[in-house]
């Protein structure tokens, strides 16, 4: 079989599958963090979930780019918690809920204080808990205090890095921890031996977004930023390359 074809993913590497065919690999990450229906190459999606993860950063940053462009067209309008309210609805409507699926699962799971087979029946479990739902009120109510606090002005600049920082995060936690069960399960689709290049390359792709958003804060003036004038990310991308390379 002719090699880049998606019959051939098990002979490249996740990485060069991702470069190779860009497009198949982003939409098929693209379906798996978001509801919005896009259809094309979905056939394609199993033997590309796995090259998906190296585009979850930029996944985020078009559902923060669908947040903040909602947020500016009815800044104004709305008071502030109001819209810091719509906000938060538009980037869960957005994932559909997956993410704060997960934490609900998690917590518990993980806050049950049970030994470690019982906690992952726990997460399996469709039913939501009380540590799920406490952890779940916590989360969102934190988001809407820190959002309402913002100027509106504001508010749409951090609709869109917040998504870019929370799919980076889950690219370095694959790096980082293991996979936690030994069968089955809904992470396995996206967990590869290489998730420590794919984590450097996640970080980067943050690193550029963040960039850029601290440019366009300067050039708008919409709030005096400096944070795009240091190096403050050379020694965790550093860092990072070593830990790619041990």
């Amino acid at each position: 079989m002719r090699k880049g074809t998606p019959g051939s993913c098990n002979r490249e590497s996740v990485f060069e599958l991702a470069l190779h065919h860009p497009l198949a690999s982003f939409l098929a990450g693209f379906r798996f963090l978001t509801i919005l229906p896009v259809s094309w190459m979905s056939h394609t999606d199993g033997h590309f979930f796995k090259a998906s993860l190296l585009w979850f950063p930029t996944i985020g940053a078009v559902i923060g780019l669908l947040a903040a462009t909602v947020s500016w067209l009815v800044a104004g309008l709305l008071p502030s918690p109001v819209l810091a309210f719509s906000g938060i609805l538009v980037l869960a409507a957005l994932s559909g809920c997956l993410h704060l699926d997960g934490l609900a699962d998690s917590c518990d799971g993980l806050l049950s204080s049970r030994p470690r087979q019982r906690a992952l029946e726990i997460m399996r479990d469709s039913h939501a808990g009380v540590m799920g739902v406490i952890a779940l009120l916590f989360v969102l109510l934190g988001k809407f205090a820190a959002l309402s606090s913002m100027p509106q002005e504001e508010m749409g600049m951090a609709l869109f890095i917040m998504p870019v920082a929370g799919r980076t995060a889950i690219v370095m936690m694959m790096a980082i921890l293991p996979y936690a069960r030994t069968g089955d399960g809904l992470g396995k689709l996206v967990y590869s031996g290489e998730s420590r290049r794919i984590a450097l390359s996640g970080l980067i792709f943050f690193s550029a977004y963040y960039k850029l958003l601290v440019f366009i804060i300067n050039s708008c003036n919409i709030a005096p930023c400096h944070a795009g004038n240091d190096c403050s990310f050379l020694p965790v991308v550093l860092s990072q390359t070593w830990w790619c390379n041990w």
